[in-house]
């Protein structure tokens, strides 16, 4: 970990995640305003889970399953592309995907934002229950699949079954 100019940055390729994400859970006033960068996640599963502070994380490189679930108040940009289950169950926040994101992106969310720049695989906002997405490609068969609230914006196409079951989830398509 270094620290300069209330930027923390971290290298998954010499430090261990858990170490990161015990950071990441700290006490949310010493984390306030705090930007940090991870370096070298190589597809690594579960980073940045349950931020619960006011603070910018940027992941530069690709992230594993379920990177940034349960977002409450964080900025996550993620600037590679993400798998399954990004952002699932986020409250708040803001999670940008610069890339592709996998299966069951934005799953559950109850609030904040999703950004995916690129295509989302299978059951993106699958069971949205008030979270916004949007989405700059196309979505994957079963897309929006039980939408409680929240709005999905879609770029591009929509596979089969988009808004499946759908309640009173709001969905905008281009393609």
């Amino acid at each position: 970990m270094e620290r300069l100019n209330q930027t923390v940055a971290f290298d998954l390729a010499t430090t261990p995640l858990r170490e990161v994400n015990q950071f990441l859970h700290g006490e949310p006033k010493s984390l306030e305003g705090l930007k940090v960068t991870i370096t070298n996640p190589d597809g690594a599963h579960s980073i940045a889970v349950g931020l619960n502070a006011a603070l910018s994380v940027e992941i530069d490189g690709h992230a594993g399953y379920y990177a940034s679930g349960m977002n409450k108040l964080a900025n996550v940009v993620i600037t590679g592309s993400a798998g399954t289950g990004v952002a699932e169950n986020m409250m708040s926040g803001k999670v940008h995907v610069k890339g592709f994101a996998s299966n069951g992106a934005g799953a559950s969310a109850h609030g904040g934002l999703l950004v995916i720049d690129g295509d989302a695989g299978l059951r993106c906002g699958i069971s949205l229950k008030g979270g916004d997405i949007v989405v700059g490609g196309s979505v994957g068969s079963f897309s929006a699949f039980m939408a409680q609230a929240g709005r999905m914006v879609i770029c591009g196409d929509a596979g089969d079954a988009l808004g499946d079951s759908l309640y009173e989830a709001v969905l905008y398509v281009r393609g």
